[in-house]
């Protein structure tokens, strides 16, 4: 039986403090439709910019993880992604009016009981999993880190820790269904050693920091006068060790509550590859910085293997869907700027064209003459106009209709076109058409290599 996809059924709002801003913030999940993904807007800046909660877009890892996009920064997003893929939530628009996701207490909890009071919903669309078929690993030698996934026909993760302290020692933690995440690992919080705690005081880093959202571990003697200086920056009237090494800030919820939270953090951290994975993750020391250097050699890896499938072996003495003459009536578009030769295939969800580069072309007289490349602007106009034949065909009336970018993301150009590749234009509907707004992932191939590839998102009006 398929899975379908989810979101939620209605907006709901929580707020709370950075962990390390100290600003207040506020933050509202709101559903979102099929294909959309995680993203995040910044309702306190100019324009309300959006940031898609992408590998790609990591940019600091040094005390949690933060994404950018196109300069604007969120920060400290690990717990609430958790949440989220946690409870198999899979499109979801995030607003929020600071740079820093609230810390809450230490956990994913607070994010898991808002995310639950707003109901989460099926979609129409299936939900697609990423099978892997072979292992992949990462090793940082000098952190003692390794990070293996293997096949699995499901989602785990085991984790261990070992931080060579007498008083943590080794820990173990497993989640064998994601199922599990909402009553064994949402509200395991995050923990630091007392030692790392005073670093981080004294340098103005945890301005939100209180000693409900952490447990903190003592590794070394303390002196009353050093407990008393805690208790006053954190406005207790009295701070202790207790017999285990553990401030008496907290009760812990489970001896291995520390492994069950590096597991969470995991969980947050690979939310950002961007697509579910049935593997088995078995994780030794795992951190920010090598959860997020793992999901890129897993997305890297999925990346490839789609392509494989996706490969378009093209055959001319296939008749074309559409020849050149049929693409004229449905695009307005003509020489020099009609930059698709055929269209190959085509079905509910994606399209296929073909562009023949020649050295004919009028743009290789001007663009590094003596060393031809196709321009990247123009292999982007060559996948929108494959797009557009997509929408167009599907109206009774194409010629009274013209298409307009609104917004171009994520694009990348990873290999030259010059004259004599044959150009395979794939484009793929990412959400459903609504209102004229067409919104596709575009890969252009030569071979069986990707060259350029990038999300478009174009607007069709009357003339």
């Amino acid at each position: 039986m398929s899975e379908k996809q989810k979101t939620i059924k209605e907006p709901i709002t929580i707020s709370g403090v950075g962990l390390h801003t100290g600003e207040n913030v506020t933050i509202t999940f709101k559903p979102a439709p099929e294909n959309y993904g995680y993203r995040f807007q910044r309702m306190d800046l100019e324009n309300k910019p959006v940031v898609i909660a992408d590998i790609d877009n990591v940019i600091d890892v040094s005390r949690g993880t933060s994404i950018e996009q196109n300069g604007v920064r969120i920060s400290t997003i690990e717990h609430t992604l958790a949440a989220i893929s946690g409870l198999g939530i899979d499109n979801i628009h995030i607003e929020l009016d600071r740079i820093e996701m609230p810390i809450m207490e230490g956990s994913s909890k607070s994010f898991v009981n808002a995310l639950l009071k707003a109901g989460i919903k099926e979609q129409n669309a299936e939900k697609e999993y990423f099978n892997l078929t072979q292992n992949i690993n990462y090793t940082d030698p000098s952190k003692k880190v390794e990070i293996t996934a293997i096949p699995s026909d499901k989602f785990r993760i085991s984790v261990m820790i070992d931080y060579n302290s007498p008083i943590l020692g080794s820990q173990h933690a497993s989640l064998n269904n994601l199922s599990e995440f909402k009553d064994e690992i949402a509200n395991c919080r995050t923990f630091s050693f007392l030692h790392e705690l005073e670093y981080l005081l004294s340098n103005n880093l945890i301005k939100g920091g209180d000693l409900n959202n952490a447990i903190v571990i003592v590794d070394k003697a303390v002196t009353a006068d050093e407990l008393n200086h805690l208790a006053k920056l954190f406005g207790k009237t009295k701070i202790e060790v207790k017999g285990e090494g553990i401030l008496n800030n907290v009760k812990l919820y489970n001896n291995n509550e520390p492994a069950r939270h590096k597991l969470l953090d995991m969980i947050g951290d690979l939310a950002l590859i961007g697509t579910p994975i049935k593997a088995h993750i078995i994780a030794t020391r795992p951190g920010h910085a090598s959860n997020v250097e793992f999901a890129k050699k897993v997305k890297q890896h999925i990346k490839k293997e789609k392509a494989a499938k996706t490969e378009y072996c093209y055959n001319p003495n296939i008749p074309p869907l559409y020849d050149i003459n049929k693409i004229k009536e449905i695009l307005p578009h003509r020489h020099h700027f009609l930059l698709i030769d055929k269209i190959l295939e085509m079905s509910d969800t994606h399209v296929v064209g073909l562009k023949n580069v020649t050295m004919n072309e009028a743009f290789f007289a001007g663009h590094f003459p003596n060393e031809p490349v196709m321009p990247g602007v123009l292999q982007v106009e060559a996948l929108a106009q494959t797009g557009g034949v997509f929408y167009l065909s599907r109206v009774s009336n194409p010629d009274e209709y013209l298409t307009y970018f609104l917004r171009i993301d994520n694009v990348k150009f990873k290999q030259r076109v010059v004259p004599g590749d044959t150009l395979i234009l794939r484009m793929e509907l990412l959400s459903p058409l609504r209102r004229g707004i067409c919104h596709m992932k575009g890969t252009a191939y030569v071979g069986n290599k990707i060259v350029t590839e990038g999300e478009l998102l174009a607007q069709i009006l009357k003339k």
